[in-house]
């Protein structure tokens, strides 16, 4: 016997028939998904209405959808950055909001020192010289680095900011973070093997700076034309968290004039990063389309997680990661 639906879940964005499969294996009985083919806006508002909940993961989430979609008793975030979601417009509607940070902090680290490691061995260059049929075994060296022995300053050291500490460790490097909102225990110093230090004392001392807080109106250009400056010359600029952080025409002239050795980014304002950008055209670069958290593993922990939440919030169970106020 068919298990009975009971609510309809909205997947707000269009993906593919593979990580749909995925979708389906993980969702609890008595959720029914529903799939975007498009986003167009025909289909999205014939959609809208037909959902209990909505699952995001980078879309964006107006007032006006919210108020068209008559039967909303939930939105679920696949990630933790909700700042594309009208969190105001869902408290006003009395529909709670969720995150979801399960999957992320693995994803996160191993691919923040996958790009730490990228830019410091000049790899994206030395691949793309092999393609052309260049042996450039010589010339690279005096422009890359090892990772061991140096200090990896971490702004924000939450989650993500925790996993990068983890998988930092065998590397044999100093790490310190600054984080205004938390305070450590000495054994979690000990654990993650952190000193917590002033912003300033992180831009001064650190051979890679790696960004990992939530884009507010706090932390926008959180590292601009000032914070560059105070950087080493050999630093690497890592960014996992969003693109509005950083002053990416701030971060493209610091590099285009080499004041920073290079930098290692995942995410762009805007989004997606316009073909032909100046930052295409650097050599001292490396750049990735916000993939950092989006393995096929972590995708599949997120949708266990995310889906088990809505299915708890359909049972009438407070639901995990509920955002305060909504």
């Amino acid at each position: 016997m068919k298990d009975r639906v009971g609510w309809t879940v909205l997947y707000l964005n269009p993906a593919t028939p593979d990580l749909y499969e995925v979708m389906r294996e993980e969702t609890p009985p008595g959720l029914d998904l529903l799939f975007l083919e498009s986003w167009q806006p025909a289909e999205v508002n014939a959609k809208l209405p037909r959902a209990d909940a909505f699952l995001i993961a980078d879309a964006a989430l107006t007032a006006d959808m919210i108020q068209h979609a008559s039967k909303l008793r939930m939105v679920q975030h696949q990630g933790v950055g909700y700042e594309r979601i009208d969190a105001k417009a869902l408290a006003k509607a009395g529909v709670p909001l969720a995150l979801c940070p399960a999957g992320m902090a693995e994803a996160v680290g191993e691919h923040t020192v996958l790009l730490i490691l990228a830019a410091l061995k000049r790899l994206v260059a030395a691949h793309e010289s092999m393609v052309a049929g260049r042996w450039l075994m010589w010339e690279l060296r005096p422009s890359t680095r090892n990772l061991h022995g140096k200090t990896v300053g971490l702004i924000g050291f939450g989650r993500t900011g925790r996993g990068v500490a983890k998988c930092l460790r065998g590397f044999d490097v100093r790490v310190i973070a600054h984080d205004p909102y938390i305070t450590l225990s000495d054994r979690e110093k000990s654990e993650f093997g952190v000193a917590l230090v002033t912003k300033a004392t992180l831009l001064h001392e650190a051979d890679i700076v790696s960004l990992h807080v939530p884009l507010t109106p706090e932390t926008r250009h959180l590292i601009g034309k000032a914070e560059l400056g105070q950087m080493k010359a050999s630093a690497v600029l890592v960014n996992v968290s969003r693109g509005g952080v950083i002053d990416q025409d701030a971060v493209y002239e610091a590099l285009r004039d080499r004041r920073i050795m290079a930098a290692a980014l995942d995410v762009y304002s805007p989004e997606p990063l316009p073909a032909g950008h100046p930052l295409t055209r650097l050599d001292n670069v490396v750049l990735t389309p916000h993939v950092a958290a989006g393995t096929l593993d972590a995708f599949r922990t997120k949708m266990r997680f995310a889906l088990g939440n809505i299915a708890r919030a359909m049972s009438g169970e407070e639901p995990l990661e509920r955002v305060p106020g909504t």
